[in-house]
C-alpha cells in the first residue's frame, strides 16, 4: 500500500447533508482519513494510491456535495 495525502480548497462550508455523505465516502475502500479545516476552508484526504487516484478522490468529494475548487500543493 502506498498512502498519499491530497488537500483541496472548497468554497462553501459543508452542511449536515454533506457531512452525512462524507461518512459514506469514509467507507470507500482506499480512503483512510478525511479532515476538514474550516478556518482554511480545506479538506485533507489520506488515501491508498495503489487503489485510487487523486481525481477519484476529488470526484468522491464532489459527489458528497463538497464544492472542491482547487488542489493545494503540500510542502
Amino acid at each position: 500500500m502506498t498512502y498519499l495525502e491530497v488537500v483541496y480548497r472548497y468554497q462553501t462550508p459543508p452542511g449536515e447533508k454533506e457531512l452525512r455523505a462524507i461518512d459514506s465516502v469514509r467507507e470507500v475502500y482506499g480512503i483512510q482519513r478525511i479532515q476538514f479545516k474550516e478556518a482554511e476552508r480545506t479538506v485533507r484526504v489520506l488515501f491508498d494510491a495503489s487503489r485510487m487516484k487523486e481525481d477519484a478522490v476529488a470526484r468522491l468529494l464532489r459527489q458528497a456535495g463538497i464544492d472542491v475548487q482547487e488542489k493545494l500543493v503540500l510542502a
